[in-house]
């Protein structure tokens, strides 16, 4: 018993205790298809205990520019996507585009931030992502009210170690042939829709056949107990 106490008291100890992932800066999801759009959050967790964060800002691409930014509003924070001249134009799906969003800036109002022990989620959606490329990388850095600033801007090592900082990233996958290009991995095709039909309605038989032999048995079943009622009163 006193041994069984103890590995309970470390297993609560290891499953209380967050692991350095789980305070990282990240984006959630993270999978999306090239040529499409992501829309996901960038999750912060606030890691000090003596001060809350007040502001986030996300440093954009410039090799693949994303031409379309949109926040999603949060109550108590001030959204802004800056936009700015690339230093050359590049071509994105057939058009050439001489600006792109440079940053995306949340900044609390007076008396909000996320505090100790707290994390808060800002939504977005990024467009066009771009093609040829397996992983799209976005340096955010958190700023505290005390002034202290953490820059999660590294990355990851090809040796797969994950670095102090990671910088916050986007899985980016091929795009398949019957993708709508709207971010996934594509979209259902017409037999997997009309296997997943079929399946329904065997589903539906089959609990239908259930339901009726059920009702059988029960009916069966008072038949028996109403005779055994009148026999032990003709007894009687």
């Amino acid at each position: 018993m006193r041994a069984l106490a103890v590995l309970g008291v470390a297993g609560l100890a290891v499953l209380g205790t967050p692991t350095i992932a789980s305070a990282h800066v990240s984006a959630q999801p993270t999978e999306f298809t090239q040529g499409g759009r992501a829309t996901f959050a960038f999750r912060v967790p606030n890691e000090r205990d003596n001060a809350g964060t007040t502001k986030i800002e996300v440093t954009l691409p410039k090799d693949t520019p994303l031409t379309s930014v949109r926040t999603k509003p949060l109550a108590g924070w001030k959204a802004e996507a800056v936009k700015g001249k690339l230093d050359k134009p590049v071509t994105i799906a057939g058009k050439e585009v001489t600006e792109a969003f440079t940053t995306i800036t949340w900044t609390a109002d007076p008396g909000v931030k996320i505090g100790i022990n707290e994390y808060q989620e800002f939504f977005v959606a990024l467009g066009t992502l771009p093609e040829g490329k397996d992983k799209l990388e976005l340096p955010t850095k958190q700023t505290y009210e005390n002034g202290e600033v953490v820059d999660w801007s590294q990355s990851t090592g090809a040796d797969g170690k994950e670095p102090e900082h990671p910088a916050p990233a986007l899985k980016l996958a091929p795009k398949k042939a019957a993708d709508d290009g709207h971010g996934g991995h594509g979209t259902a095709t017409a037999s997997t829709t009309e296997e997943t039909h079929e399946a329904s309605v065997g589903s539906d038989k089959t609990a239908r056949y259930l339901g009726g032999a059920g009702l059988a048995v029960g009916a069966l079943g008072l038949g028996f107990g109403v005779g055994a009622i009148l026999r032990s009163r003709r007894k009687a």
